[in-house]
């Protein structure tokens, strides 16, 4: 049966079939997100006051550890309280906004990467252009581009989601309100849904996975050229926590968007969503801290001691 009606709310089942398992993840995420917050907000804080990260690619970083921080405050809260205890109802408003935000922040973070590729791209391949392609203006109007073509994903792809016929039981087998999830609640037909979502997934997963790989293809040939053994090492230590941050994210969500009624999805999804919302966004900054730890190091003892001099002062 389907109700073609707006419905009052949706019941986020989650992992309420494992009932001991949820309290353990309870205390897990609340671990995560802590760590998520610190880590990403030290990012973020060191790329702002040291002088020496004054570079577009702790720029990109410092918005993608802002993205992270976005997403996992639209998420986790409400998973937190899914797991805490027996009340997993989500209001339809909150659903619909919490839908806007995934959607918009997802797609924004799968161009951000790309953004983040093309950035390594021009240093390694064409180092003496670097800082007249990569100024701050157009840095600017990189991220710019990143946030619209989230917006645009969010705008389009919600009116048609919210019209699905939706199953009179409205039963989420999930933990938040994404895409996959109401188009596998539907008990009509939804191939056109299926479709758009396919696509959707297919530009912002697949596409932009292609172009990363395509430009460290050129920067595979152009560290080959590098003669310093220290610069090419650097290069690889910044180049592969990148790729590393990029196939985390887009092997977890493109198995969860790009078919989201086949087996697989329906079956592991929830393990997926987990993973891309509690676990990578803790991932990111580390990567890329261990990847340029002394650069991460410098700027904190250079942080720690302006604090020390300001107190002694």
């Amino acid at each position: 049966m389907t109700n073609k009606s707006f419905p009052t709310g949706f019941i986020l089942l989650g992992f309420s079939e494992w009932p001991h398992l949820e309290m353990l993840l309870f205390w897990i995420v609340i671990i995560l997100y802590t760590m998520i917050i610190l880590s990403n907000s030290t990012i973020i804080l060191l790329s702002c006051v040291d002088p020496h990260l004054y570079t577009p690619m702790y720029f990109f970083l410092s918005n993608l550890s802002f993205l992270d921080l976005c997403f996992t405050t639209t998420t986790v809260p409400h998973m937190l309280s899914n797991l805490w205890g027996p009340g997993k109802i989500i209001t339809y408003t909150g659903c619909v906004i919490q839908l806007c935000m995934l959607l918009c922040l997802g797609a924004t973070e799968c161009v951000m990467l790309v953004v983040m590729a093309f950035d390594r791209y021009i240093a390694i391949c064409q180092p003496l252009h670097y800082t007249i392609i990569m100024d701050h203006q157009f840095c600017w109007k990189l991220v710019l581009i990143a946030w619209i073509s989230g917006l645009i994903e969010s705008v389009t792809q919600i009116p048609v989601t919210l019209q699905l016929p939706f199953c009179t039981h409205h039963r989420l087998d999930d933990f938040l309100c994404e895409v996959p999830a109401l188009i596998r609640l539907t008990c009509g037909d939804t191939s056109a849904s299926e479709w758009q979502m396919t696509v959707s997934a297919v530009l912002f997963t697949i596409v932009p996975l292609g172009l990363i790989l395509t430009s460290y293809g050129y920067i595979a040939q152009a560290l080959g050229k590098i003669q310093s053994k220290d610069g090419r090492q650097k290069a690889i230590a910044t180049c592969s926590s990148h790729l590393i941050v990029v196939f985390m994210f887009y092997g977890t969500v493109a198995p969860v968007y790009t078919y989201p009624k086949n087996h697989f999805a329906s079956n592991y999804s929830k393990f997926f969503t987990f993973f891309y919302t509690a676990v990578t966004p803790l991932l990111n900054p580390l990567i890329y801290s261990l990847r340029n730890k002394d650069e991460v190091t410098g700027a904190m003892k250079n942080v720690i001691g302006k604090c020390g001099m300001g107190k002694i002062a």
